[in-house]
């Protein structure tokens, strides 16, 4: 059986605390003022890690502030009805992190008093938390010496060794390269150096603190082209009325609490076909991982088949809305 090869074949031992030395210099001069890393809490790390799955970071910030002045501690979102979990949550998509997330703060509250498990195996237990989120929780919060690998970590580190690395090999390699000392720091500082200069595209390699010892200088083949994106175009129908004491409502309606995509939540109905000749009130584009949306919004009056119900604008901020109706709504100044 062939012996899997270990980062130390690669790197001497010099040229290992080349690399760490480097790259903690490099995040320690360069690192981005993120509002999460003002803080070694961690309920706001479990919180920011939570928020950043398969999110951009600027979309995170503004829910994180918002999050935080809602639910300021563990206790606080435990206790919390999930229908104003989701509702702070909206615009973030991907519900089922929110549920987990407060899946979780109630099993915290209840089962250890409101303290987190300190270790990255003891928080693995907890909803939600996968072996990514739990090393990265226990390296910032605790100062655990384990690596963390996401996928700035995961280009960097097949980058930087010239091998399209998977699995285990990642998590070992990584494991290799720590920092035992500032493990918390190194796992951001891998995790930085991905997101702002081994970018996926034109990597900023002139830049890199560990450019002398990267085997590819950001020449790493490509792989075969990805799925293209598919085109889709969708309606909606945004009704509103002055109710009582002449406050503006919006018409809503409610997903099943059985669909498999964001149960439960509020959005506007969608048109199957226009009517009239009128133009929509607007365009908006929309993502969805594969598929891009052109989306028309419209005034269309609720038919009367339709079970939904009038809300207040000034209550808007409190309903656990699908993100594109948060989008439509912002557009339409309505939020």
């Amino acid at each position: 059986m062939k012996r899997r090869q270990s980062i130390q074949s690669l790197f001497s031992v010099p040229e290992q605390r080349r690399f760490r030395k480097n790259i903690l210099v490099w995040y320690d001069r360069h690192r981005r003022d993120l509002p999460w890393r003002a803080s070694r809490d961690p309920y706001r790390v479990w919180l920011s890690e939570i928020m950043l799955q398969q999110t951009r970071v600027a979309a995170v910030i503004g829910h994180y502030h918002e999050f935080l002045q809602r639910f300021p501690t563990v206790e606080k979102l435990a206790a919390a009805r999930e229908a104003r979990v989701l509702a702070a949550w909206s615009g973030l998509g991907y519900y089922r992190r929110a549920r987990m997330l407060h899946a979780a703060a109630k099993l915290i509250v209840r089962q250890h008093g409101g303290e987190f498990p300190a270790s990255e195996k003891q928080l693995r237990y907890l909803p939600g938390i996968g072996r990514y989120t739990a090393a990265a929780i226990a390296s910032i919060a605790f100062g655990e010496p384990v690596a963390v690998v996401d996928g700035n970590v995961e280009r960097v580190l097949q980058r930087v060794t010239g091998k399209r690395l998977t699995g285990e090999e990642l998590w070992s390699h990584a494991n290799d390269l720590l920092d035992k000392d500032r493990p918390g720091d190194f796992n951001q500082a891998m995790m930085e150096l991905g997101a702002v200069v081994c970018t996926p595209r034109t990597p900023a390699c002139l830049t890199c603190p560990i450019v002398a010892l990267c085997a590819t200088r950001g020449e790493l083949p490509a792989l075969a082209k990805s799925t293209p994106q598919k085109k889709r175009e969708i309606h909606y129908a945004l009704n509103c009325r002055n109710g009582s004491g002449r406050a503006r409502e919006v018409f809503l309606i409610q997903r099943s609490p059985t669909a498999l995509l964001m149960a439960g939540m509020w959005e506007l109905p969608e048109l199957s076909g226009i009517n009239g000749s009128a133009g929509p009130l607007f365009t908006l584009p929309h993502s969805i991982t594969v598929t891009d949306y052109t989306v028309r919004v419209w005034r269309d009056p609720p038919q009367s088949t339709i079970v939904g119900k009038w809300t207040p604008a000034a209550r808007l901020g409190q309903v656990a809305l699908t993100g594109l109706a948060r989008k439509i709504l912002r557009k339409a100044e309505m939020l």
